[in-house]
């Protein structure tokens, strides 16, 4: 199909597709239009990795829009959102507005209801969802981006519910589903009531094979000689081997360790394959991970990066994770060996794609595990990108012939696993249940199991009543918990009359009938639960806490508890560690919020550790203790704490309005403790780090020569502000962000500074004091918590 025969779209859109290279819709993509994409007729399309997805997409929305519409995108990661964010502003030079969102769960995003197109996270849909965000009714057309993510015990549940909440809320909304890996993409079709187009058409081919001894045997069967040669091992032959023709490898390897340590490996082989041009940019790319946190993981990274090779983990920093993203998608970085995480929707295509570890360690088997085809199959669709390479090879490793053969039939020749709903589990169903009653969703036990019934879930159940048992246990528990109230309307209230101790067929259908009546109404700790998108169970857990606190909590007991919650992913203990933290729990028990299991029940004692020694590790933090010492102790990486910090800095501030919401007289403290952790210092730090431009270390560093308070900034000598800063141009943004009149740095040098610091805080003269420029020596500073 032509680009010149698609019709329905906004002035200009054809234009911009031209100017871009594209004259004429792949297959995939001309089926998508034949099925009504650009008419608003649901759409589910299982399509390969870079077949044209995201056209299938774009072409649904702007329709959409040209009709008069609103298209809400829906990805399953944030740095999904902010590509398909800039990939999508390319259209606003055809007037089409582009808005993306993805935290502040508290938030309905009012500004997002003059956009044409938003991106979101599913998670941050639901939460719109949830707190009433109007703009919501007025959406046309619904696209959810790797929607095989249902299976996610995890997150799938969220993304699950959410479509048909705003199928309930916009009836006649379009939908769009789209997955490279569905093995029941008809199931999927069928439960969205939409047309299906489901192929293995790709742009380049991919070829799909195992290497074994010296030969690449491919499922065409085709053979490609890559000879292992002396002690080299497979991935590095086979990295070799590409990188000589001019492209580039992605390694899947099963934990961060043998990411990293793979990728020291594969520097060795991919520094021979780059130009002194590249060299540089390597060198200069390096200096910014290392500016971007001081932990050994940025030094190792920074280190492979030289080299032309890079390992991608969850506990990298977002920023290192973008930096390496971005090199490789520009071919300057030549192989990645990544953890699975990198297969979860990010744009990294290469030309080969190594799946060396099809095994990991899984908990519920007791050892390793073969993975899911599914997953495997997501790596695999990794290889080969339209324009730059001929071709695209996925390439598992065997260690002997019957491996050999073992392969082929578990992953190459394999179809993926059926997608199923995961939402029957009572971790996920009790907080969407919640969230159901607190928006108006259902206001009776009838009306909810009516909505649910609506669900893929209950499309793929074949379990009589399995559903309804669930939903009335999580009813139980959140009742019990004071997050809703059940009651009766008065059409059942006068259905009958108590008939004593016989009960006969009539009267018991109708107390059945009553039951099914039965209203639903979130109380008002309930609706404070589901607006702060918070796990009910966690939310308990935090209550309870709070209430059974008898003198003013510490960080410590603060930090603590909300680590024992569902939402927070605490640290597990590593060998010996129990010992560590017994001794540390003993010592500080009184510290501690809630009751804590004798240390007889061997597992609840195990986790009250775990959840200690993760707000032991807040605690740090929140005294100042730098990043490298917290990452070593601990053995995380900055991505790691990062990210404990934040879901850390979410609960408390969550906890904050719980104990708002109860009138608790600890409201104040877990304030302070939200706040020192979000900053990472001390309560006397606090205002200083409220000055843009100054983080941990810089207030430290003020605060230490005496200026203790924004005002300080406003009135200390400048020179001392050097001094203390040592960047010119840091000291000057910092002096106009806390408000000073003249915040220039012209004709001044740095000053010495008095042990007791009161010189920098009264000598105001010092703004002309300086007679020459002072060098400047910005530091920058960009490691976690500084900014």
């Amino acid at each position: 199909m032509n680009i010149e025969e698609l019709s329905g779209l906004p002035p200009g859109a054809t234009d911009h597709f031209r100017a871009e290279g594209i004259e004429e819709l792949y297959p995939p993509q001309a089926d998508a239009v034949e099925a009504g994409a650009t008419d608003g007729e649901n759409l589910v399309a299982a399509v390969p990795t870079a077949s044209g997805k995201t056209m299938i997409a774009a072409l649904s929305m702007l329709s959409a829009i040209q009709r008069g519409g609103k298209a809400l995108y829906i990805v399953p990661l944030r740095a999904l959102a902010s590509e398909k964010k800039e990939e999508f502003e390319a259209y606003e030079e055809f007037g089409v507005t582009v808005g993306v969102t993805t935290g502040n769960y508290e938030s309905t995003d009012d500004w997002l209801a003059t956009k044409d197109i938003i991106v979101a996270t599913s998670e941050k849909v639901d939460s719109l969802v949830r707190n009433g965000a109007d703009w919501l009714s007025e959406l046309t057309c619904v696209v959810s981006d790797e929607v095989h993510l249902i299976d996610d015990r995890n997150r799938g549940p969220t993304l699950e519910v959410t479509l048909a909440k705003l199928r309930q809320l916009n009836p006649g909304m379009q939908v769009v589903a789209l997955s490279a890996t569905v093995g029941n993409a008809d199931e999927i079709a069928d439960w969205l009531d939409a047309a299906l187009v489901d192929t293995d058409w790709r742009p380049i081919d991919l070829r799909m094979g195992v290497h074994y001894g010296n030969a690449l045997n491919f499922d065409d069967g085709s053979t490609r000689e890559v000879p292992v040669e002396g002690s080299e091992k497979q991935e590095a032959a086979l990295v070799r081997d590409i990188l000589q023709e001019g492209g580039s490898s992605l390694v899947f390897v099963n934990s961060r360790r043998n990411a990293e340590g793979a990728a020291k490996r594969l520097g060795q082989v991919s520094s021979r394959e780059i130009t002194e041009d590249e060299r540089e940019e390597l060198a200069a790319l390096a200096e910014e991970i290392r500016d971007d946190s001081d932990t050994e993981t940025s030094k190792d990274l920074a280190d492979c990066v030289e080299r032309g090779a890079a390992f991608h983990h969850a506990g990298l920093s977002s920023t290192q994770r973008s930096l390496v993203e971005d090199a490789f998608r520009d071919r300057l970085l030549k192989v990645i060996s990544a953890t699975p995480t990198l297969a979860a929707g990010v744009n990294t295509p290469a030309r080969r794609v190594i799946v060396r570890d099809w095994r990991r360690f899984d908990p519920s088997a007791g050892g390793m595990a073969p993975l899911d085809v599914l997953e495997v199959h997501q790596m695999m669709g990794r290889a080969g990108r339209p324009g730059l390479d001929p071709y695209g090879e996925a390439v598992l490793l065997a260690k002997s012939h019957d491996e050999s053969e073992e392969l082929f039939d578990r992953y190459v020749w394999a179809d993926p696993e059926p997608v199923r709903s995961k939402l029957a589990a009572e971790p996920a169903l009790r907080t969407h249940v919640l969230a159901t009653i607190a928006s108006g969703f259902a206001r009776t036990r009838e009306g909810l199991l009516e909505f649910l019934e609506a669900t893929l879930y209950a499309s793929q159940s074949t379990e009589s009543g399995r559903l309804e048992s669930v939903t009335d246990d999580v009813l139980d528990y959140l009742e019990r918990n004071d997050f809703i109230e059940r009651g009766q309307d008065d059409a059942a209230e006068d259905s009958g009359e108590d008939d004593g101790p016989f009960t006969s067929a009539a009267d018991l259908a109708d107390q059945q009938a009553a039951k099914r009546e039965e209203t639903l109404e979130a109380t008002s700790l309930g609706h404070t639960v589901s607006r702060l998108y918070l796990d009910p169970m966690s939310a308990a857990e935090i209550v309870h806490g709070l209430e059974r606190a008898d003198e003013r909590p510490t960080a410590l007991g603060l930090y603590q508890l909300v680590s024992r919650t569902p939402d927070m992913y605490e640290l597990y203990l590593r060998s010996g560690e129990d010992e560590k933290f017994g001794e540390l729990f003993y010592e500080r028990e009184a510290e501690l919020l809630g009751d804590a299991p004798s240390e007889y029940e061997e597992d609840r004692f195990e986790d009250w550790l775990a959840a200690l020694k993760t707000g032991k590790l807040l605690e740090d933090w929140a005294e100042e203790t730098d990043e490298e010492t917290i990452t070593d102790r601990y053995k995380i990486g900055p991505g790691d704490l990062r990210g404990k910090v934040d879901t850390a800095e979410w609960l408390l501030g969550a906890a904050e309005s719980l104990a708002a919401e109860l009138g608790s007289e600890w409201t104040v403290a877990v304030r302070e403790a939200r706040a020192c952790v979000e900053h990472g210092v001390g309560e006397e730090l606090l205002e200083l780090v409220s000055v843009g431009g100054v983080g941990r270390k810089r207030a430290r560093r003020l605060y230490d020569a005496g200026i203790e308070e924004p005002a300080d900034l406003r009135s200390a000598d400048k020179g001392v502000v050097l001094s203390v800063l040592k960047g010119e141009k840091t000291a000057e943004n910092i002096l106009e962000n806390a408000g000073r009149e003249d915040p220039s740095m012209d004709g001044v040098e740095p000053a010495g500074i008095d042990g007791d610091g009161t010189d920098a805080v009264n000598s105001s003269s010092g703004d002309d004091a300086a007679s020459t420029a002072g060098t400047e020596s910005d530091d920058s500073q960009s490691s976690l918590g500084d900014f």
